[in-house]
């Protein structure tokens, strides 16, 4: 945005604390003749013949109140130039900071030392924007990468296979349609589930009361199938009200349970989902067994494509790797917390803490 130039910070500051020396200056001198001068007779003689007149006094006052004028009005040019230089310097480090910044250089902190004082809290609240912003943008651009690795791969292998059976006309089409209509599902899953993704981290969404009961009863419903072909064991227990987006919730609540019925035990595993209010929020909890994890692996599971390699799965439910990243996205669209923490016997215990809705399961 252009502007016209005008005075600079510094040269106002300079101007006003000279101007206020003046002033000062001037209602000293008013000040001594409203009190003092005044009352000095005027006669030729002065007061008792001793004392001097007023004219005298005012030809001897006058010369010495200028000089004293134009000293008060230099010193504050001089000194106000110099003191607004001091005080605006730790605005100048900011200035620098956000031009580094505007540039494209993130890494760059004022680190301003001294007292705790305005500008020091500006500095700061600057450097921790700073820092949030890069790890940001950071995250933004594996994300990328990562989204571009993965819509490559299926592209990739339908090219692959287009190119072999056009090199060998007499291979087994109806596997190679098997094959690529695998691959497309996977490049459609992973298309919607970025899609899903980019509309939670929006979350232009209308808040409505959910039932965070029924919609885990819901979702446990959709995938109870699949719990059972796995000999998975599945239960949903509880109530609790919250308010939301129906259709975000229900999707945040069907990855956690898909997540944990796919990375469970071979056989005779357990999977629980628990819901209840507590106090003024409302929590949902999807328990499971499994596999022991690394403490240090738990909490990479909600970045985007992060799957670790004991969770990777080569069956038909190996997933895109956005399952937790899109109930992390929905949690924070909702104003809630997601907390992972991994089961000391193997599994995971997900809590999701969403607000709850004002009056329910209080007492009256």
């Amino acid at each position: 945005m252009h502007r016209r130039p005008g005075l600079s910070a510094r040269l106002k500051l300079t101007l006003s604390y000279a101007g206020f020396l003046a002033v000062a200056g001037a209602l000293l001198l008013a000040v001594v003749w409203v009190f003092l001068l005044r009352y000095v007779p005027d006669t030729p003689k002065g007061l008792l013949g001793i004392a001097p007149n007023r004219y005298l006094l005012v030809r001897t006052f006058a010369p010495a109140a200028a000089v004293a004028m134009v000293f008060l009005l230099v010193f504050g040019l001089v000194g106000g130039w110099i003191l607004a230089g001091r005080m605006l310097a730790p605005l100048t480090q900011i200035t620098a900071a956000a031009r580094m910044a505007g540039n494209g250089s993130l890494s760059h902190r004022i680190r301003m030392k001294g007292r705790q004082d305005e500008f020091r809290e500006l500095a700061d609240a600057f450097d921790t924007t700073l820092e949030q912003l890069e790890s940001h943008v950071a995250e933004q651009q594996r994300f990328a990468a990562n989204a571009s690795h993965e819509l490559r791969t299926p592209l990739a292998i339908s090219k692959t296979l287009l190119d072999v059976a056009r090199k060998d006309p007499t291979r087994d089409r109806g596997e190679l349609f098997e094959r690529l209509r695998a691959v497309n599902t996977r490049a459609i899953d992973l298309t919607e589930a970025l899609l899903q993704l980019s509309r939670s981290d929006r979350g232009n969404f209308t808040r409505e009361s959910v039932d965070l009961s029924l919609v885990a009863e819901e979702a446990a419903e959709t995938l109870l199938p699949l719990a059972e072909q796995r000999g998975i064991t599945l239960d949903v227990i509880g109530t609790a009200q919250t308010s939301g987006s129906a259709e975000l919730l229900l999707r945040m609540v069907t990855n956690l349970v898909q997540n944990a019925i796919v990375h469970n035990l071979p056989a005779g595993g357990t999977v629980t989902v628990h819901t209840e209010p507590h106090g003024d929020t409302s929590v949902l909890r999807v328990e499971n067994t499994g596999r022991r994890l690394p403490p240090e692996l738990v909490p990479t599971l909600t970045e985007p494509f992060q799957r670790g390699t004991e969770r990777v799965r080569t069956d038909e439910h190996a997933g895109v790797g956005l399952g937790l990243a899109i109930v992390h996205s929905i949690v924070r669209a909702h104003d809630g917390t997601l907390d992972l923490v991994p089961r000391p016997a193997g599994g995971l215990l997900i809590t999701v803490r969403l607000p709850g809705r004002p009056g329910f399961g209080q007492l009256p």
